[in-house]
């Protein structure tokens, strides 16, 4: 640096403002000291501070002191300051009451790293914050550079200067600004310019004060619309504005136009709320500012502007009259429909109420008009505007983006991974091919929105590298938003590339090309980048827009958001192919749309996608919205959701069945929803510490370890299908020791809670001081909604873990309907009773059967059940067959009595000591002795010997299907008790029909993962009392096979059912529960039938 270039003059156009603007590129903090500020001098910069204050890289803390010397700083400057300080800016102000004067410049700028200084520039001077000051007025600001070869002193007067900026602050004349400060300065301003006009550097040409604008041609309608409304006794209405038509500013004028006293403007984003107080101050420029947000609480204002996430909570509200404001500003009232609104809306009473939206529609289909009284008072979309000229047309090209694989990019919270999406996006190949289409189809001046700052740069290096001259602006850049802005406009640069900076309050009405290279999921995102070039301007025909758009479900919504103004309700996905396919027949004359071939081929496929089909057969099977457990159930692939809709709930709102307050949770806890169903869990421990602080109502609180560890105890004694998840040595719950178990619990689930997640990076839960606690803050308004979503998942990943990790030896009662307690026989499936010949059987094994009916008091002490083998005794009235099941009574010397003329069964033993048993009717001899027959006469007479004992009586001959209702069994069970043999290939069907024994058997597994979607049939209780079973696709009311299940009762036919929860338990193929016999009572719709059944034993 020579000696000549320390002076900024403003000669050659070097003016201060440059070397402002160069110096906020990189520094951290700034320390601005200014005697007077006018609005023309700091329009000029705050963008650009603004800026830096959001940098990503830098921590940039701005302090800024002015003064109140010779009543010239503008009021509305002042006004314009608290924005920043809201930001977090320290802006204060020296009073100097004309007591003393206040004429220091001074511009510091610092750059540093954990408190080591890098560099520096100041600039001391003459310039105040005017336009003239910073342009081309003549003044003289010294500037010092450190580091700086030439000048070895750099430091210590870089030093010297910010210990004198810091000493001003102790002055007691300097005090921090607030409204109420400008308020009082106001008055003193305005008197000043009243009682002795002074002619100052506020009297320069281009310092003139600030003047109010004026509306624009369709404000002016849409005001004399608003007041025609108030004049029908309308007390609010909607009103729907295209991005870029100025909603803010008219929702301002028309606050003017009424005479607002008090105003409340009420978002859902804090940089709306930002952006709104700024228009609305340039419409309001005497009014006092308030806010109302979780940082801040003012309780003086004329305009409060007001975050939904606090304002709509009951608690704050209670704490407002409800006439208090008796004008009230609703902006994106397409988010109306959830609850903080609601409640809203309900408490307040005031004059008028104004609904701004540019997106009238809602995909959970909630008509928000119905909350303005069905008033649209007035409506001008993107559509409407371009018919108007008040917008200029436009060619849309949705340009298949060949050259990235999204389908293979991580979909985390509802976006893509924003670091591997950048990679992804900043290659060579794409880079190319997103030049090769602008040369084609750009005009004049480009814009293009990048996902990054790496993108952008990259962006802007290859085309400045293929001749065409690019510039990249986002915080760091090398130019500020104000310096491209104006190289834009002025023709330096072809094409600029930013990232967000543009989405809102661009002017730059020369705009006639702007590039999507990234994916945009919000609608009112991808509205607001169009309308950075829909402005009218002279010579500019149209707007082309290159929307990149790939192989990834997010970009299906596409159609949808061009011509959301003019479609009603939520889209389904083949609705939105056919919007791609024939897009040009809804649009406005001068208006273009065209859609890839490719791009349509690939929306062609995933609009045929079988999550949708699944989700929709389930859900009209159930009538309501399935839960994410009936869906896993029915047999969805979960892998294949998370790929290609990204989360259950996400899922849910692309199908239009969240409710308006979910939908807002989903927008807060979206990442907590994604971790929660892809957490790892090596054992169940998690999702039981998550289940008992849900049952606890624990969520919000600090959980010592000790009553985690306790309430997992319980759980677990109260869910002893899941003890066998624990190690060995912690399965004795009862006895285990205290301290053992909390040791145990301690270390996991506790320690992984408080791990980051693999995928996002997140900690939920911290443990301190041996509390544990959830990390994230959740709104009262949503507390109860956030958990019951929570517990949906839980649900679903406990019982993911039930169907694939638990060594189950019992049905879930979640799935399978439980039957009462019951008196049961015992059943020795070993003592053959034979009907022919003895047979030898054993009575040690047995098992428990249901008592038949109709033998009246029977004691499990004495009668059991067991088989007949043989045909010796199938003769007579009541014949017993080979394999029927028989209902004994044992013989003891209590209850001999007499046998003759009854079928008892005969006991003796063999050579080798073996038990034996014989069926046979007992007669008495005229000697005394017995004699035992057989019913069948092809068996002749045996004389009963001392080696024979009489075993057991006969009750009868009982049917089993009666004795095993509420048993489980083997699919090779089955067959046996309809007298059948087991044969895999007739027993895997899941409907059997017995035709020579008219009886039909439904084999029924519920969880139908692993099933092809052909076999994904939708079977589970309704209640304790019926079953829902859908039949095969090729069933309907009109086939044999459909009036076989109908008329069954009416043909003869008997109907069994057997379900059991899943195909394996634990790695074994799991048992069915025998439900016994059902009749039909209804079914709806066909190929296939959705029948219910009543259970008859039940």
């Amino acid at each position: 640096m020579t000696a000549t270039n320390y002076l900024v003059t403003g000669r050659n156009q070097q003016y201060l403002l440059h070397e402002i603007r160069d110096a906020l590129k990189s520094a951290t903090n700034i320390e601005i000291a200014v005697s007077f500020i006018r609005m023309s001098g700091l329009s000029l910069i705050i963008q650009d501070i603004e800026d830096a204050m959001n940098s990503e890289v830098r921590d940039v803390k701005l302090s800024l002191l002015t003064s109140d010397y010779m009543n010239i700083t503008e009021p509305h400057a002042l006004k314009r300051l608290m924005l920043l300080k809201e930001r977090g800016a320290d802006i204060r102000i020296y009073e100097s009451k004309q007591a003393t004067s206040f004429h220091l410049k001074s511009y510091i700028f610092v750059k540093s790293s954990e408190d080591i200084l890098i560099s520096a520039r100041a600039f001391v001077g003459s310039s105040n914050i005017s336009k003239t000051a910073l342009t081309d007025g003549i003044e003289w600001n010294y500037r010092i550079d450190y580091p700086n070869d030439n000048d070895k002193e750099a430091i210590a007067r870089i030093d010297e200067i910010r210990e004198q900026y810091s000493y001003l602050s102790t002055l007691p004349q300097v005090k921090p600004l607030t409204y109420d400060l400008i308020a009082d300065y106001e008055i003193r301003y305005n008197t000043a310019r009243v009682v002795t006009p002074i002619q100052s550097a506020a009297s320069l040409p281009d310092e003139k004060e600030h003047e109010i604008p004026n509306p624009r041609e369709h404000q002016v309608t849409a005001l004399a619309a608003l007041k025609q409304a108030r004049e029908e006794g309308i007390k609010k209405g909607l009103v729907v504005l295209a991005t870029g038509m100025g909603k803010t500013y008219l929702a301002a004028f028309d606050s003017v136009q009424v005479n607002a006293k008090k105003v409340l403007f009420v978002a859902h984003r804090e940089e709306i709320l930002l952006q709104a107080e700024a228009s609305f101050l340039k419409i309001h420029p005497s009014k006092k500012v308030g806010r109302y947000s979780g940082k801040q609480k003012d309780e003086e204002y004329d305009l409060l502007f007001a975050s939904i996430q606090t304002i709509g909570q009951s608690t704050h509200l209670a704490k407002f009259p409800t006439a208090v404001f008796d004008y009230i500003v609703v902006d994106e009232f397409h988010h109306a429909a959830a609850g903080g609104y609601q409640r809203l809306l309900e408490h307040f009473t005031p004059s008028f109420l104004l609904g701004l939206t540019a997106t009238p529609t809602r995909t959970d289909g909630s008509d928000i008009l119905k909350l303005c009284d069905n008033n649209l008072i007035y409506q001008q979309d993107l559509f409407d505007g371009v018919k108007a000229e008040a917008l200029c047309p436009f060619s849309y090209f949705g340009i298949f983006d060949k050259e990235v694989d999204y389908d293979h990019l991580p979909w985390r919270n509802g976006k893509f991974d924003p670091e591997k999406l950048s990679n992804k996006l900043a290659t060579k190949g794409r880079a190319k091919h997103v030049l090769t289409e602008w040369k084609v189809k750009s005009q004049d001046v480009s814009l293009a929105f990048c996902v990054s700052r790496k993108h952008a740069d990259y962006m802007a290096d290859y085309f400045n590298q293929q001749g065409i001259t690019a510039a990249s602006v986002h915080s760091d850049s090398s130019l500020t938003r104000s310096e491209a802005l104006e190289k834009l406009n002025n023709g330096d640069i072809k094409i600029l590339f930013s990232v967000d900076l543009f989405n809102e309050g661009v002017d730059l009405p020369k705009i006639d090309t702007v590039l999507m290279l990234r994916p945009t999921e919000s609608k009112i995102l991808f509205l607001q980048q169009m309308g950075r070039g829909l402005r009218k301007s002279e010579g500019k025909d149209r707007l082309i827009i290159l929307d990149f758009v790939g192989n990834h479900h997010s970009f299906l919504n596409r159609p949808e958001m061009l011509f959301a103004s003019i479609l009603d309700g939520p889209q389904n996905r083949r609705k939105m192919v056919d919007l791609a396919k024939n897009a040009n027949k809804l649009l406005p004359d001068g208006c273009y749309v065209n859609f890839d071939l490719e791009f349509i081929d690939f929306l062609t496929s995933i609009s045929q996608d079988e999550l949708d089909i699944q989700y929709d057969r389930l859900k009209e099977t159930l009538g309501r919205r399935p839960t994410y457990t009936e869906f896993y159930n029915a047999g969805a692939s979960l892998e294949k959701l998370r790929r290609n809709r990204g989360s259950w709930w996400e899922f849910i709102d692309s199908k239009g069945d969240l409710t308006p307050d979910e939908l807002e949770v989903l927008e807060e806890h979206l990442q907590w929803f994604k971790d929660l169903a892809v957490t790892k869990t090596s054992r169940c421990y998690k999702l039981v510490l998550l289940a008992t602080l849900i049952e606890h109502k624990a969520f919000q609180s600090q959980v010592s370890v000790d009553d985690l560890a306790e309430w997992a105890r319980q759980w677990f004694l109260d869910n002893p299908e899941w003890i066998s998840d624990l190690p060995e040595s912690k399965q004795q719950l009862a006895t285990l020791s205290k301290s053992e178990w909390r040791a145990h619990w301690r270390i996991n689930p506790i320690k992984y809670w408080c791990t980051e997640e693999s995928e996002s990076k997140v900690a939920w839960f911290d443990i301190s001081n041996q509390q544990f606690h959830f990390k994230q803050s959740i709104s009262a308004i949503q507390h109860d909604l956030f958990l019951a979503m929570s517990v949906e998942i839980n649900n679903q990943r406990l019982a993911n873990y039930r169907h694939k990790k638990l060594a189950i030896t019992a049905p879930s009662p979640n799935n399978i309907v439980q039957f009462p307690e019951k008196v049961q026989l015992p059943f020795f499936p070993d003592i053959k009773i034979a009907c022919g010949h003895f047979k030898t059987g054993n009575a040690e094994s047995s098992e428990l059967v249901n008592v038949p009916y109709g033998y009246g008091n029977i004691d499990n002490s004495r009668h059991f059940i067991a088989r007949a083998s043989g045909n010796s005794m199938n003769g007579g009235k009541n014949p017993i067959y080979d394999g029927d099941y028989l209902l004994l009574e044992q013989i003891t010397p209590n209850n001999a009595g007499s046998i003759s003329n009854t079928t008892v069964a005969i006991e003796r033993q063999d050579e080798t000591g073996d038990n034996q048993y014989l069926l046979r009717k007992v007669l008495k001899n005229p000697d005394g002795s017995y004699t035992l027959r057989a019913a069948n006469p092809d068996y002749g007479d045996i004389i009963a010997s001392e080696e024979m004992v009489t075993f057991a009586r006969l009750k009868g001959k009982v049917d089993p299907l009666e004795l095993f209702v509420g048993q489980e069994l083997m699919r090779e069970e089955i067959p046996p008790l309809f007298d059948e043999e087991f044969n895999p290939g007739n027993w895997q069907s899941g409907h059997v029909v017995l035709k020579e024994k008219n009886v039909q058997i439904l084999l029924v597994t519920l969880n139908k993962q692993g099933k092809g979607s052909e076999h994904q049939y939708h079977d589970y209780f309704i209640d304790d009392k019926h079953f829902h079973w859908q039949s095969q696709n090729s069933t309907s009311p009109s086939n044999k096979r459909g009036r076989e299940i109908i008329e069954h009762q009416k043909l003869g036919s008997r109907v069994y059912l057997f379900v059991r929860e899943s195909k394996l338990r634990g790695k074994t193929a799991s048992p069915f529960m025998f439900y016994g016999e059902v009749k039909y009572v209804k079914h709806e719709s066909e190929k296939p039938m959705n029948v219910t059944w009543e259970l008859l034993a039940q």
